[in-house]
C-alpha cells in the first residue's frame, strides 16, 4: 500500500471515484469534515456573487449543473440543484450536454467541478447559447493549471486524468493505464491554450472574468473528498490569512480557478 492509498478516506476504499456510489460516502464526508466544507461554502459564495455583479439585470432560473454532493441549494434556495445522476437531494436530472429546458429560460448556470468531466465541451456551449438569456451567463469553477495543480493533479487522483497537451475538448487516455478518463486540464485547454477557437467557435460567449481562488491551503490540508484531513478544522482562519497574505503566490500554487461567460 502506497502513501496516498493510507491517506485515502477509508469509507471510499474499493470504491469507483466515478461511479454513482461516491455520491453518498462524499456527502458524508463534506458532513464530517469542516475544513471541506468550507471551501466549498466559499465556492458557493463566490458564485453567488458574480452572479450579482454581472447577471442582476437578467431575470431566470439560476441552475446547478453537475453537483453531486453539492450542498449549494442548502446555502442558497433559489439555486436549482441538478446533476447526469438523480439523487435524493437533487431538484432535477440534467444532462449539461442536452438540457431538458426551456429556450432562453435561464439567468445563470453554476459549474462547480464539473466543466471537466464533459465530454464534449461544444455541445454544452451550444445548450448554453440556447438556454440562457441574453446578458445572462455561467459561472465555472475547475481545476487550475499552475505548478502545484499540474504537479498534485496527475498524482492524487487516480480516477481522473490531466493532460494539458491533449489534442482534443475531451476526456483523454492515460498514458499509463490506457485508460479513457476526465481531463482536469480542460479548462486550460479549452478558455486558454486554445482561447483563439473558443472564440471563433462561439462569439456570443464572452469571457468576462477569471481569477484563481486563494483557497490552496485549506483545500489540501482538508483532503478534498477522496482524503483524510491531516489538521484540526478550527485552524481554518488562520489558514485563510496566510492563504490571502501570500497572494503573490496563488498563480504557483493555486488549485482552482474561477471563470464568467457572458452570453452577448
Amino acid at each position: 500500500m502506497n502513501v496516498l492509498e493510507l491517506l485515502l478516506e477509508p469509507n471510499l476504499r474499493g470504491v469507483d471515484l466515478q461511479g454513482f456510489e461516491r455520491i453518498a460516502l462524499h456527502a458524508d464526508t463534506l458532513m464530517r469534515k469542516q475544513l471541506i466544507r468550507g471551501v466549498f461554502k466559499e465556492f458557493y459564495d463566490t458564485s453567488m456573487a458574480l452572479d450579482r455583479n454581472y447577471f442582476r439585470d437578467v431575470t431566470g432560473h439560476r441552475i446547478e449543473l453537475g453537483a453531486g454532493t453539492s450542498f449549494f441549494k442548502q446555502c442558497y434556495s433559489s439555486v436549482i440543484s441538478t446533476d447526469v445522476q438523480p439523487a435524493p437531494h437533487l431538484d432535477r436530472v440534467i444532462d449539461a450536454q442536452e438540457m431538458d429546458l426551456e429556450d432562453q429560460s435561464v439567468r445563470t448556470l453554476f459549474c462547480i467541478n464539473c466543466f471537466h468531466h464533459f465530454t464534449a465541451p461544444q455541445r454544452f456551449f451550444s445548450e448554453v447559447l440556447r438556454v440562457v438569456k441574453p446578458g445572462g451567463g455561467c459561472v465555472i469553477i475547475d481545476p487550475y493549471f499552475g505548478l502545484l495543480a499540474e504537479v498534485l493533479y496527475k498524482r492524487l487522483f487516480r480516477s481522473e486524468s490531466y493532460d494539458p497537451e491533449a489534442p482534443n475538448w475531451s476526456y483523454c487516455v492515460d498514458p499509463v493505464t490506457n485508460e479513457v478518463l476526465p481531463n482536469q486540464a480542460l479548462s486550460y485547454v479549452v478558455f486558454f491554450r486554445d482561447r483563439t477557437k473558443f472564440t471563433t467557435m462561439f462569439p456570443d460567449l464572452e469571457m468576462v472574468y477569471t481569477t484563481i481562488l486563494p483557497n490552496y491551503l485549506r483545500y489540501l490540508l482538508s483532503g478534498g473528498l477522496n482524503f483524510r484531513q491531516v489538521i484540526p478544522s478550527f485552524l481554518a482562519p488562520l489558514l485563510r490569512k496566510v492563504e490571502l497574505a501570500s497572494s503573490q503566490l496563488t498563480r504557483v500554487l493555486g488549485l482552482h480557478h474561477v471563470l464568467v461567460l457572458r452570453r452577448r
